[in-house]
């Protein structure tokens, strides 16, 4: 899917969760401190830690993971240079798939660098 505008599409990603979460509170809380540990900076920065994260969102196809974690790698400093690596390191692990994915993920970069 061609996602037109990602700042939509993260704050309509964000109200479909806000749903589910009353349902699944304890999952929820779990997968978001889960989050926090994951990319909290430890032997790799909090930068390198959201450019592997977007690495598999885009080799996994996942358009809401492309979205927050462009988001993140640009609230942590990534420059447009830095993803155009992570694609091309996610193109090599995950083929013509994560090409058309790539594509995706340095839209949502151009638009949250904005």
């Amino acid at each position: 899917m061609a996602v037109e505008n990602w700042q939509e599409f993260i704050k309509q990603t964000d109200g479909r969760l806000a749903e589910l979460r009353p349902g699944i509170s304890g999952t929820m809380k779990g997968f978001g401190e889960m989050a926090k540990s994951a990319i909290a900076p430890g032997a790799l920065d909090s930068k390198t830690k959201e450019l592997m994260a977007l690495a598999v969102g885009i080799a996994a196809r996942c358009d809401a993971c492309l979205g927050y974690h462009t988001k993140a790698a640009v609230k942590y400093g990534a420059t447009r240079e830095e993803i155009m690596e992570t694609i091309s390191v996610a193109v090599y692990m995950g083929g013509g798939p994560s090409l058309m994915y790539g594509a995706e993920a340095l839209s949502a970069f151009d638009e949250f660098s904005k």
